[in-house]
């Protein structure tokens, strides 16, 4: 058995890290505070009595609290304090350190009950990320490696877990001067439809999860939604402007068919009489044209459909689980008919790629009945830089170095360029084309 530093570190969420490095690598377990790793004492010692691959689980040995186990499905670390007379080579110290402080009181909430478990780079079926790369502010980056031995079978799906999100308000606001709103609602964080260009993905990093595949799978709704837009709207002091809806991510990703937050945030808009938009790829608005229909009486509702490509192959693998195009514009031409604004967004353009269909996209939703239209250039913040040159190497190797190179060209010679007036058109030749 190697030897092993083990270090106890307080954390402000209420849970204690137990880091054991040694050997080949680092291992973190989070233990509730009222754990025996919780109260073994700072700058205290203990000994690593065996030793094997373990999980964040723990049972306790005895009533003295003198032994613990971390146990796994099949191996367990397993430990126990010291005799006075321990051997200096079989004591480990016991020490607070600020760099394994990897999650805070608010992460933690996210990424504990939603642990990262798909390592390594595979195209899935029906989903746009390849990888679950790791976040901006995660301590550690964990890569898949073979060792020579066993190897586990590579999953071939990744299944979706949704937890609520308890927020404590719903309508968030911005003084973004580019963007054309000042009030939004996010009735989900994560989207199931797996745009591999989503500009959300990187917010997944604030809650301790990847902006890859955990954005797809690992999915949260605001469970009280209803309420607090009740209680915000009331208050004395409210002022009333236009709410955009699923603005960071599809208020009508598959995940609202089942659990209707964005219908009864739409229901309580319309009962108070308040203009809202709404941005979305999928056909699922159309259950809510009765809500629409009558904050349209009122001119007080404007729905935007997103298409980035009238072409099914590209939507295939760039937006795995959006509604097809044909589909979007047969939404348009619900909606108008309906007496709903209805306009199109070409979001985003990708040069190489998509750019070529935008005015085919805009003759066809003119067609269908849109009153307006726009465009936005591909954005890639942060991580998505690295989830997007992954999906072209799989799927377009033989042009992503032109894709970047244009791309380059219209960011400054960066693969992104977030200065406002900038980020949604870029600058240089190709953007002016543009």
């Amino acid at each position: 058995m190697p030897f092993w530093q083990t270090t106890v570190a307080p954390l402000p969420c209420g849970t204690t890290t137990v880091v054991l490095a040694g050997g080949g690598g680092l291992l973190l377990l989070m233990q509730p505070a009222n754990s025996p790793a919780a109260r073994t004492p700072l700058n205290s010692t203990f000994m690593v009595d065996s030793c094997s691959l373990g999980s964040m689980s723990y049972r306790k040995l005895d009533s003295g609290a003198r032994r613990w186990v971390f146990a796994g499905a099949e191996r367990a670390w397993r430990c126990r304090r010291p005799s006075y007379n321990a051997g200096p080579r079989h004591a480990y110290t016991v020490a607070g350190l600020r760099e394994y402080w990897i999650y805070g009181a608010v992460t933690a909430a996210y990424s504990l009950p939603m642990p990262r478990n798909f390592l390594g780079h595979q195209p899935l079926k029906g989903r746009g990320a390849a990888s679950n790369p790791t976040g901006r502010f995660d301590a550690l980056s964990i890569e898949k490696t073979h060792d020579g031995w066993y190897r586990e079978d590579t999953p071939d799906s990744v299944a979706e877990t949704v937890l609520p999100d308890r927020a404590r308000g719903i309508i968030s606001t911005n003084d973004s001067p580019d963007v054309g709103f000042e009030q939004s609602i996010n009735p989900y964080r994560g989207c199931s439809h797996g745009c591999v260009y989503c500009f959300a993905r990187p917010s997944h990093a604030y809650l301790g999860l990847s902006p890859g595949l955990d954005f797809e799978t690992k999915l949260f709704y605001k469970a009280d939604a209803v309420a607090l837009l009740e209680a915000e709207l009331a208050k004395p002091n409210y002022v009333c402007k236009p709410i955009a809806l699923g603005i960071n991510t599809d208020g009508y990703q598959p995940l609202e068919k089942r659990l209707e937050v964005t219908r009864g945030i739409l229901t309580v808009l319309a009962r108070c009489r308040h203009p809202v938009t709404i941005v979305t790829k999928s056909s699922l608005v159309l259950r809510d044209l009765d809500l629409l229909q009558d904050l349209a009486r009122d001119r007080l509702v404007s729905v935007m459909l997103s298409i980035t490509s009238l072409t099914d192959e590209i939507k295939r693998t760039l937006e795995p689980r959006t509604a097809s195009p044909l589909a979007r514009l047969r939404v348009v031409g619900e909606l108008s008919r309906a007496g709903v604004h209805v306009g199109v967004l070409v979001a985003p353009v990708i040069p190489a790629i998509t750019d070529h269909e935008m005015e085919d996209i805009l003759k066809a939703a003119a067609d269908a009945g849109a009153r307006s239209a726009g465009y936005v250039l591909l954005r890639l913040p942060h991580e998505l830089k690295v989830i997007f040159r992954e999906w072209l190497h799989d799927h377009y190797p033989d042009r992503a170095a032109h894709v970047m190179s244009l791309i380059n060209q219209a960011r400054g010679g960066k693969d992104y360029d977030s200065q406002f007036g900038m980020r949604m058109r870029g600058t240089g030749p190709y953007a002016e084309l543009l």
